[in-house]
């Protein structure tokens, strides 16, 4: 199968495809579109964690902890805050895992805003949110509001906030279509009903340029293996606006009192963002990614987004000259479009196998969707035709 979309010029122009050989690569991979739900390593993250095993907790042992170990959450947190979120310093932690700290989260914005009953989540939203706050509704005696199946809108979200809103929650990309909402006016609408917004960014950081503190955004949770290359289950992180710190969430661990050290009775939550962390920092499992934040910032993120865009207008191209059965359920508008394109067709989930052993790895999101996660620092234009090229040829047979 041919196609008059060839991949050469476009690899050849790219001014961040230097990077592509930073990531550990294997032959046997033809084409890696999945880097929205695990992003490569980098070989500086494998010689990082070597490194940490024999020299830092191998050799410096349980005195690691006084070599600032117990600080490194918010260190990491501060770097990604500045490189990636528009956060200033002392406002995201790493820690826990995404369901855990939105639950952490909504809880305490729950309580910030006594006497309102509703909860805003779109039934289109990633299942542990709406799991999340079903749990948080039921325990709390409150009422969900759903914004009807379809991309959350300004009008979406202003049919459903009123006067007895507390908490709406919302994705900044839709973990299915990859639809990009428009975080500064829905956070807007959200505040002129005087409720408090928490941004899923799982599918949006590192990867689409983000301004938390100018959009106003009171809280945000995102996971750090997609586009920030944390590892498989690397810990989430939490943003809270400095003007929200005076919240109480609910999960009083160890870490997050004034006097972890003290070990004394009763619990006082530490000043600022220390007060939402709970156990232990996962200290191993942070690694990996400050290498990706230190890539992302030296590579500048509206760079990481020109590039995502050209990877997604490409990707839908090529899907409409090979795949014309297939039917993209990803916005056309590159304005409205994270960094993963979604395609539906009923053969897909049949043919999922044999593109695997191609080496073709996109994944599949159900009823019939097939997602290709493009990662902008390590996915070339190649690999997109490659693996589109592969899906349909399977289709065809």
């Amino acid at each position: 199968m041919t196609t008059d979309l060839a991949p050469g010029p476009l690899d050849d122009a790219d001014p961040l495809a230097r990077h592509r050989d930073l990531f550990v690569s294997d032959a046997s991979v033809t084409a890696y579109l999945d880097g929205n739900s695990l992003g490569r390593p980098l070989t500086a993250s494998v010689d990082r964690v070597a490194t940490f095993m024999t020299e830092q907790w191998g050799g410096r042992l349980i005195r690691g902890w006084d070599d600032g170990w117990l600080e490194l959450g918010q260190q990491i947190g501060d770097d990604l805050g500045r490189v990636a979120l528009g956060a200033a310093a002392g406002q995201t932690t790493i820690g826990d895992s995404t369901t855990v700290l939105l639950y952490k989260l909504v809880r305490a914005a729950v309580d910030a805003r006594p006497g309102r009953t509703e909860l805003v989540i779109d039934r289109d939203n990633f299942p542990t949110d709406r799991y999340v706050l079903e749990g948080i509704a039921a325990e709390r005696g409150l009422t969900l509001r759903w914004i009807a199946s379809g991309e959350p809108t300004p009008e979406a979200l202003a049919a459903v906030l009123s006067p007895a809103t507390a908490v709406v929650v919302l994705s900044a990309v839709s973990y299915r279509s990859g639809f990009l909402a428009d975080v500064p006016a829905l956070t807007a609408l959200a505040h002129e009903a005087g409720a408090l917004i928490l941004w899923d960014l799982c599918h949006s950081a590192g990867v689409v340029p983000t301004e938390l503190d100018g959009w106003g955004v009171d809280l945000a949770v995102g996971c750090t293996y997609k586009y920030l290359n944390g590892g498989p289950g690397s810990p989430a992180f939490a943003y809270v606006a400095t003007r929200n710190q005076r919240m109480r969430q609910p999960i009083q661990g160890w870490l997050g009192s004034a006097t972890p050290f003290e070990m004394g009775q009763g619990y006082e939550p530490a000043e600022g963002i220390r007060a939402f962390t709970s156990g232990t920092p996962p200290i191993v499992g942070m690694l990996a990614m400050r290498d990706m934040i230190a890539l992302i910032e030296e590579v500048g993120i509206d760079a990481v987004r020109a590039k995502s865009v050209a990877l997604t207008e490409y990707a839908v191209a090529i899907v409409d000259e090979l795949l014309p059965s297939a039917v993209l359920a990803s916005p056309r508008d590159q304005r409205r479009r994270g960094s993963h394109v979604t395609i539906d067709h009923d053969g897909f989930e049949a043919i999922m196998p044999r593109l695997w052993q191609r080496g073709v790895i996109p994944d599949f999101r159900r009823p019939n969707g097939i997602r290709l996660g493009l990662s902008p620092l390590s996915t070339s234009f190649a690999e997109v035709a490659a693996g589109v090229t592969a899906i349909a040829e399977l289709v065809k047979e």
